[in-house]
């Protein structure tokens, strides 16, 4: 195969390549950014608004608090936090002092929870106190030494702070009783802060900003190694591709539906937008679609990023019908594939193609993406981005010609330094020449454009979250009354896959909802089997290994 054939396909004016070293850091980023637009707005939600002067001063009391409280360069801390302004004054704040995000799920359970803290060795978690009674019930069993804990509104303004935060928690309940000695709160930290000295942190592009948990390609999530220069590699590479599209530094909106703890959302929205100078949406609750298609209509944005089921239920709301499309210029979908129904139904009512490209964590996350103005549905994932290589290889490791099948495979700067204290998870997921091994397999056409041609064989993405096999079959194999499991991904219409559980069973008078109860006390919801079969014999290879596809064909789709 041609050495990077594909650029011959990049739009006019595109490099084949992007100089990736001109910050030192993701904080020497914000640095510029807060002196460039000041006092233009970096974030909004629920109509309240930061500046990126005002982002700058209040991470900078948080960093300010974490030092003075014994944190140490390279030290982690948890955020498990939805789309609200907090994120944003956190994050940065963890990364100006020298320390490790790493992002969690808010909806995950106490174990979920567990495993990532343990692993992780986080001594600090910043959570809305909607989810503090997760993180109560792992308190003696994790490093944990400081909780922060903060409410929906504080960072909202009075009055509209104080109305959410009693709205909240005594009108809809959606704050659990909990009780978690030496919490600290947010606002009081901040306070704190704003008194105290800043050390200025000397980072380079080779520390670490982020463990970003992944279930790589199969099992148990793992910590994803992305250094300061892995997050600046891609967001080089995507506002470069993106600027083709005609967006301009310090004039674009963009709404931000995805959760930012998601590494498509995380680089996109925070970092991409960060260095454009563009202003941020959050949608805190994007489930909401009537409250969401509101928000767009009184927005005038020009991005909005999104994965497949998101579009699709807001095309099935009888007013997105009404809404203004001519100030957007771009909407992107990733996170999950983008069904052609669903592409060509929002061309019809928008008159605006949806931009598709491909990711993973492990490479921060954007690989290739489509070029910009691309119309209608093409089915690829469009081109390697700059500085990006690409090689199809087949069980062997060799590369396959163009026009075949292979498992793609990755190198980029933008490629992780590995998994979080696991060697050989890393060894696995790297060829012995050095190249990311992705397990999904593709194929190149003539032009240099990728095309999926099966995902990883077993991981199920529900709504884009991936769900591993492995993972929820170790749970039902906990029940005392489950013989034998396996579990496999099949079609729903509401979440593009949904998981379902083939269960051997010892006792007869095993029912479906004991299984989901069981479930439901370990898993996050949306890795609960949506659908549970029980089967006298799970279908296996002359070898033992259960045939998953065979179980897929059997299964109803949810």
């Amino acid at each position: 195969m041609q050495q990077n054939f594909w650029v011959n396909s990049y739009p006019a004016g595109m490099p084949a390549t992007v100089k990736t070293d001109t910050y030192s850091s993701l904080v020497a980023l914000l640095d510029e950014a807060a002196k460039s637009f000041g006092h233009k707005t970096a974030v909004s939600n629920f109509g309240a608004k930061l500046s990126y002067f005002e982002l700058f001063t209040l991470s900078g009391y948080f960093a300010a608090w974490l030092q003075q409280a014994g944190f140490k360069k390279g030290d982690r801390v948890m955020i498990m936090l939805p789309n609200v302004l907090q994120y944003y004054v956190v994050a940065m704040g963890i990364l100006r002092a020298g320390l490790v995000i790493v992002n969690i799920n808010p909806l995950y359970t106490a174990d979920e929870l567990r495993h990532h803290l343990e692993d992780s060795g986080a001594t600090a978690i910043v959570v809305l106190t909607n989810f503090a009674h997760t993180v109560e019930s792992v308190l003696l069993t994790t490093p944990l030494k400081y909780v922060i804990t903060t409410e929906i509104g504080d960072l909202l303004g009075f009055p509209k702070s104080f109305l959410f935060n009693v709205t909240s928690k005594y009108i809809r309940h959606d704050v659990p009783d909990w009780k978690i000695p030496n919490a600290v709160f947010l606002k009081d930290i901040l306070a704190t802060g704003k008194q105290l000295p800043l050390e200025k942190i000397h980072l380079t592009q080779n520390d670490i900003a982020f463990l970003q948990y992944t279930g790589g390609t199969t099992g148990l999530p793992k910590g994803a190694i992305l250094t300061h220069g892995n997050m600046l590699a891609n967001v080089e590479q995507a506002t470069t591709w993106v600027k083709a599209c005609g967006l301009k530094d310090g004039e674009e909106v963009i709404v931000s539906p995805l959760p930012l703890f998601h590494i498509f959302s995380l680089t996109t929205t925070v970092f991409c937008f960060l260095k454009l100078g563009g202003t941020v949406v959050l949608v805190t609750n994007p489930r909401d679609i009537p409250e969401f298609i509101k928000l767009l209509s009184r927005t005038s944005y020009t991005v909005l990023i999104g994965i497949n089921t998101l579009f699709d239920a807001l095309m099935q709301h009888c007013e997105f019908h009404d809404l203004f499309f001519k100030q957007v210029k771009l909407v992107v979908a990733g996170g999950m594939p983008l069904q052609k129904t669903v592409a060509k139904r929002w061309e019809e009512i928008t008159g605006i193609s949806i931009l598709e490209g491909y990711g993973l964590t492990e490479a921060s996350p954007i690989v290739a993406i489509n070029a910009p103005h691309t119309k209608g549905f093409t089915g690829s994932i469009g081109l390697p981005l700059p500085s990006t290589e690409v090689s199809l290889r087949d069980a062997n490791n060799r590369e396959v010609p163009i026009g075949e099948s292979g498992e793609l495979c990755v190198k980029g700067p933008q490629v992780m330094q590995g998994y979080w204290h696991n060697e050989s998870e890393t060894a696995q997921a790297f060829t012995e020449d050095g190249w990311l091994k992705t397990g999904d397999i593709a194929k190149f056409d003539a032009s240099g454009f990728l095309y999926i041609v099966d995902r990883q064989k077993d991981m199920i993405s529900v709504s884009g979250f991936k769900v591993y096999p492995n993972e929820v079959e170790n749970v039902i194999a906990l029940h005392p009354k489950v013989k034998e499991v396996a579990v496999v991904g099949i079609p729903s219409k509401t979440s593009g896959e949904a998981v379902c559980a083939f269960i051997v069973r010892k006792s007869l008078c095993l029912k479906e909802e004991e299984i989901t109860a069981f479930c439901a006390e370990y898993l996050t919801r949306y890795k609960i089997p949506r659908s549970i079969i029980f089967i006298d014999a799970l279908p296996k290879s002359n070898v033992g290994k259960v045939l998953r596809r065979t179980l897929r064909d059997q299964a109803i789709p949810a």
